[in-house]
């Protein structure tokens, strides 16, 4: 069983960036991560939870297009942990992000999950 927990979160003015990262843990995590494919969602108040970034087992990515060349996804295998580099924040990325993967090439619009983290909550505001 592969945990992944959210961090990074918080306030920060328009224009502004934050790293957002997301931690494995648990006892297969350091056999099995490097086969997962994560995606960051994230969920503003009132609406449905949307996919923003991706990256597969191979680190092939994916972006929707609302965060496409502001928003960069990586991950350090050693670590256990991927990351979002947000940048050129804007009000309307205020969300609760949350992270979440399992074993595959990449993950998809489609993809389900058995549960969800509490997220990490990303406000941009002045």
């Amino acid at each position: 069983q592969v945990q992944l927990v959210e961090s990074g979160g918080g306030l920060v003015q328009p224009g502004g960036s934050l790293r957002l990262s997301c931690a494995a843990s648990g006892a297969a995590s350091k056999i099995i991560f490097s086969i997962y494919a994560v995606g960051w969602y994230r969920q503003a108040p009132g609406k449905q939870r949307e996919l923003v970034a991706a990256i597969g087992s191979g680190r092939s990515i994916n972006y929707a297009d609302s965060v496409k060349g502001r928003f960069t996804i990586s991950r350090d295998n050693a670590k256990n942990t991927v990351y979002l580099q947000m940048d050129s924040l804007r009000p309307e990325d205020t969300a609760v992000y949350y992270c979440n993967g399992k074993p595959a090439v990449q993950v998809t619009s489609t993809m389900t999950f058995d549960s969800w983290g509490q997220g990490t909550q990303v406000t941009v505001s002045s």
